[in-house]
């Protein structure tokens, strides 16, 4: 007869998300798992499989919901090119006040040769850029954008920049920071 589990999946993923999203992949261990949500080593393997397995459903339920809100934000009805501009300054906001960064940037920047991982990190970069391709088309489409601006290619830099910060944010500049949103923003001019 099979055990039923004593505790919530779903919760427990919550917290491996959080552990992650703190130490990182790498310096997360095992026994930090078992402390941090609280269940045994074996029903980690149970339920989840290994840390690798787990560290990928965390990350994929981070970038699930961090994608949401992002294509949320930046496909709000109305004039597109201020939801354009407080995205960027809100995650520059953001970046200057959560020290964890994001979750995504830490696994490009600590996993980059992990393919699964990179699959993930692509896919949320994918889609953050299309949101933001999205947006840049609808107003250049409402005439808020010039016609010589190409979307895509602004879209690409945006997100590229924007995991930029995210890196600088570590050791943050505020000043450096801000500067070099003005000047991003610029290219929406």
């Amino acid at each position: 007869m099979a055990r039923t589990k004593e505790f919530d999946p779903d919760s427990a993923l919550r917290a491996a998300m959080d552990l992650f999203w703190r130490k990182g992949y790498e310096a997360t261990s095992m026994q930090d798992l078992v402390d941090g949500l609280g269940i045994g080593r074996g029903s980690i393997y149970a339920t989840f499989g290994s840390k690798h397995e787990l560290y990928l459903r965390a990350l994929d339920r981070y970038a699930e919901q961090s994608d949401v809100r992002a294509l949320d934000r930046l496909s709000r009805s109305g004039p597109a090119l201020p939801v354009v501009r407080e995205f960027v300054r809100a995650f520059l906001a953001d970046a200057l006040t959560d020290g964890r960064g994001c979750l995504v940037t830490n696994t490009a920047v600590e996993c980059p040769r992990d393919r699964p991982l990179a699959r993930l990190v692509e896919v949320s970069w994918d889609g953050l850029e299309t949101a933001f391709a999205s947006a840049l088309t609808r107003a250049r489409n409402q005439s808020e954008l010039a016609e010589d601006k190409d979307p895509r290619a602004i879209a690409r830099f945006l997100v590229t920049f924007l995991q930029g910060l995210r890196v600088l944010a570590k050791v943050p500049n505020e000043r450096r920071m801000r500067d070099a949103v003005d000047q991003a923003l610029t290219l929406l001019d």
